[in-house]
């Protein structure tokens, strides 16, 4: 499952519920590094919380899910040894920072997603999303760095079997290439 911090919704940003978010988040950080899983995070307004507990407890990577933070930021999960989510957000023309962040970071520090049913692409917004959206968001990132659809793809199955690798388990021989 997906942990760790939002500090968008209102409610979640008071003082009681942000100690509350970070003392569950530091635990489940503990139990990944404990079990050397790795963690899909949840970072929405939180990049610099999330970086420091992750850089005191170090769990055995994952993906920075949805990322939305600043270059800096960004070489910082690297740095760390996680994976940037890159999904729908990307594809909107408006969306200049994470538009630069997708087509500037290293493709293996890339994975794909689409938050379905959250974070619409651009060509259906604001209807529901689904994963079967994701190769036409991994044909706007190739687009973007100006790359073709299946590098990009391959790249960044790549990039999701080293950040989870029990995925190479349960994927088609296919999906791997």
């Amino acid at each position: 499952g997906e942990i760790g911090l939002d500090y968008f919704i209102p409610m979640l940003c008071e003082p009681a519920m942000r100690e509350k978010q970070e003392f569950f988040f530091r635990e489940q950080l503990r139990i990944a590094r404990d079990f050397a899983l790795p963690v899909l995070m949840h970072v929405r307004r939180s990049q610099d919380q999330v970086l420091k507990h992750v850089r005191q407890i170090r769990p055995a990577g994952g993906i920075a899910h949805a990322f939305n933070g600043s270059f800096q930021q960004a070489q910082t999960f690297i740095d760390l040894g996680f994976r940037l989510g890159f999904g729908g957000a990307m594809t909107f023309t408006r969306a200049l920072q994470i538009r630069r962040l997708a087509a500037t970071l290293p493709l293996d520090a890339i994975v794909l997603e689409t938050d379905a049913p959250d974070i619409s692409p651009s060509w259906i917004h604001p209807a529901r999303n689904s994963p079967e959206y994701l190769p036409a968001i991994g044909a706007a990132l190739a687009e973007l760095r100006g790359m073709a659809p299946e590098e990009v793809r391959s790249a960044t199955m790549a990039s999701a079997i080293s950040a989870l690798p029990r995925l190479a388990a349960i994927l088609p021989a296919a999906s791997q290439a």
